[in-house]
């Protein structure tokens, strides 16, 4: 093979045969080029690593000058020469580009499988929420419509600390600081589900804070607002289902999860006995039912807040048998609290700057279902019952010492606590014994 003395003028008068040849630099060894039959010219650099014969590609002419050629020949021959010394500077550049292309592929084809925030999302609610929380409905519901819309399509590994901060962000902006830091610790554990499996290496949430301070919310009903709200429920736009859950609540004192889901299986004379899975603390819990209680439960067998889309035929089959989904309570009071007027043709009515106007079908302001529950306990402790009473009637689970070596179950006093709290309920509203209006 002739060797000649690259430059520019060399390289262009290199004239395509019949079939490949190369063409080697003079004082650069291992330095050439090859002219194609179709006059593409491509630069190269052989040599030789333990006998075995390389061949490496620097680029095609004149895409790749030849001066940027001769510099990664240099580069590359350099590492060559420091592997024959044993230098730790040494390496086998085409053996390194192997490895690199290798180290490519792979990661390529781990991103293409990496799972997506929406597959991310459904592996977290099916594997980790459905078998460990009642509220895994809520997790769903938030994760769905906070964080798919916004991140859906986007691989999870690919997701950001400011990516996190940002989605917040645009929570709080709309109002809505409540429900950033629930999304925040929803996206955190989900994260965290993920890195504990080993899906991804690390959570994109460390280091992130509340976006807003959390505050203790501590609304409690007056008296007068108490006789409001169970006048009000009747006028309001609302299912009677729902309105007796409501005054249910406030009568017994439980949650509102365990109020609305509660079966007739669950009730055997005076007492309703909340099952383990049911109770947000996994224990079985029993409730003393008041006569003003039993009057709102009535005598309807299954679900007693039966959902209306139970047998509501779906895909040829109809519905099981459910209860209303406990955010359904929520939304009527939210709805009710601010209930869109309209003229006599039914069209929204609005201020002069523009704003809707809405009245409160209640009649009490800034409330939730959760806050007749704190009513009915503080009602309790103003007719002079203990802490560790209202405890047990709440269902909270005992701390300390208290927790290993009290295991009374207060049940006479449960007793005694709601049915003096129904009487006192029955002076507020201003209704007398059983069978009367409720």
């Amino acid at each position: 093979m002739k060797k000649r003395i690259f430059d520019d003028l060399t390289i262009k008068n290199l004239k395509p045969a019949t079939a490949l040849y190369s063409c080697m630099a003079e004082k650069e060894p291992g330095f050439g080029i090859r002219v194609y039959p179709s006059g593409c010219k491509t630069f190269y650099y052989q040599y030789k690593v333990d006998s075995q014969r390389r061949f490496m590609s620097l680029g095609d002419y004149p895409t790749t000058s030849l001066k940027k050629a001769r510099d990664i020949y240099q580069a590359e021959m350099s590492k060559v020469k420091a592997l024959r010394r044993g230098s730790k500077d040494g390496l086998d550049p085409v053996l390194e580009n192997k490895k690199e292309r290798e180290r490519r592929i792979t990661e390529e084809a781990e991103h293409r499988n990496a799972p997506t925030v929406t597959e991310l999302v459904q592996d977290f609610i099916e594997k980790h929420c459905m078998k460990n929380k009642k509220s895994w409905k809520e997790d769903k519901r938030c994760l769905e419509k906070e964080v798919v819309p916004l991140w859906g399509i986007r691989k999870a590994k690919d997701i950001t600390k400011r990516d996190v901060v940002v989605l917040l962000d645009g929570i709080v902006e709309r109002g809505s600081p409540v429900m950033a830091n629930n999304a925040l610790e929803k996206i955190r554990k989900m994260f965290n589900f993920a890195v504990e499996r080993d899906i991804l290496a690390y959570t994109p949430c460390f280091g992130v804070k509340k976006p807003t301070k959390k505050e203790h919310k501590d609304r409690v009903l007056t008296d007068a607002e108490i006789a409001t709200f169970w006048n009000g429920l009747n006028n309001s736009a609302m299912s009677d289902d729902i309105r007796r859950a409501l005054k249910l609540i406030l009568v017994t004192a439980q949650r509102p999860g365990e109020v609305i889901g509660m079966h007739s299986d669950e009730v055997a004379g005076s007492w309703w006995t909340v099952p383990a899975e049911r109770s947000k603390n996994g224990k079985v819990h029993r409730v003393f039912l008041s006569d003003l209680a039993i009057e709102l439960i009535g005598d309807k067998k299954g679900y007693i807040f039966e959902s209306p889309v139970s047998g509501v035929v779906k895909d040829g089959k109809p519905r099981p048998s459910q209860p209303i989904d406990v955010n359904a309570i929520a939304y009527a009071v939210r709805r009710n609290l601010k209930w869109p007027m309209r003229d006599d043709e039914g069209k929204q009515l609005f201020t002069t700057e523009g704003k809707p106007i809405a009245v409160n079908k209640i009649g009490v302001d800034d409330w939730t279902p959760h806050d007749l529950r704190r009513t009915a306990a503080t009602g309790m402790a103003q007719l002079r019952f203990s802490d560790e009473v209202i405890d047990a009637v709440l269902n909270h689970v005992k701390k300390g010492v208290v927790a290993i070596y009290n295991r009374h179950e207060y049940n006479e006093e449960k007793q005694v606590a709601l049915c003096a709290w129904a009487s006192r309920l029955r002076e507020i509203i201003g209704i007398g014994g059983v069978n009367n209006e409720i």
